[in-house]
């Protein structure tokens, strides 16, 4: 098994014990992804594993059985000192969050900030509050993830493991629905809705898959390299939202009041020069299909 597998076996052990009293070898066996192994050999080479790299693991005898935890105490966070521009950044990455409530990325945000703010002084849980009553922002019309959530979490450990998977997705241009495999290589988010970032073996390309649209995924062991010089920033940093074709050079011209002209480039393709007669000249190649 891929070392990338059995270090978030251990991670998704150590959240187990985080959120109980203790647990037996079999709770927490059983409360592993259903893809990853429950047997209970395995389970103890992860906790002796844990306990070599210095989690401070007991064990207690409760009703007959032998039940794992963390010590009390552990992972109690101590005061923390925010200045107010982080307390800003905190607040921000949370409603930027908001898109993808109710999967695993959102939730441990949540949980994260939730133990943050235990370490908040009183005087500087204040001034969040006010933050948070004074800074609003408008994300947009954004999709809901909640009933994708299986789908980001198994999308989410083949990219870490580099695996192939197999899905049946549904094309809105063709309507129609047809069954892919795939080489993942990122979740992009972008114009509020979530695609992945991959190469189709049907396609012979690399496409992007709108993620409400995949109808079912299979995880397979078949692992796969990124193709030599390709760069997943680069490949969206210039696309229109998720648009994507063969780039067109275009040239506009705007009238020497037009005040827009010097916002500056929206693209990094884009280039602004300024004619004899004072006239502005914007150009571009801009990507689309």
């Amino acid at each position: 098994m891929p070392r990338n597998d059995q270090i978030i076996r251990q991670w998704h052990i150590l959240r187990e014990l985080e959120s109980s009293r203790g647990k037996t070898i079999n709770e927490l066996a059983q409360g592993l992804p259903s893809d990853y192994p429950k047997h209970a050999r395995t389970i103890r080479r992860d906790m002796e594993a844990l306990e070599a790299a210095g989690f401070p693991l007991i064990t207690e005898h409760q009703d007959g059985v032998v039940k794992w935890k963390l010590m009390d105490g552990y992972g109690k966070v101590p005061a923390l000192g925010f200045s107010h521009s982080e307390l800003m950044a905190l607040t921000l990455a949370r409603r930027l969050l908001e898109p993808l409530e109710g999967t695993n990325i959102q939730a441990s945000l949540q949980s994260a900030m939730a133990k943050a703010q235990v370490g908040i002084p009183d005087n500087t849980a204040g001034e969040l509050a006010n933050i948070q009553s004074a800074l609003a922002f408008g994300l947009g019309s954004h999709k809901s993830y909640k009933a994708h959530r299986a789908t980001i979490n198994q999308l989410s450990q083949a990219i870490t493991n580099m695996h192939t998977v197999q899905m049946r997705y549904f094309s809105a241009s063709r309507n129609q629905t047809t069954r892919r495999e795939v080489d993942p290589y990122r979740l992009w988010y972008t114009s509020g809705a979530l695609y992945l970032v991959g190469y189709c073996h049907r396609r012979k390309d690399v496409r992007m898959f709108a993620v409400e649209r995949i109808r079912s995924l299979t995880l397979t062991d078949h692992p796969f390299q990124m193709a030599l010089g390709f760069n997943v920033n680069d490949y969206v940093q210039d696309a229109l939202g998720v648009l994507r074709g063969r780039p067109i050079q275009v040239e506009l011209r705007f009238e020497k009041n037009d005040r827009g002209l010097g916002e500056g480039p929206h693209l990094t393709c884009q280039s602004i020069s300024h004619l004899t007669e004072n006239r502005g000249n914007e150009h571009g190649a801009n990507r689309g299909q």
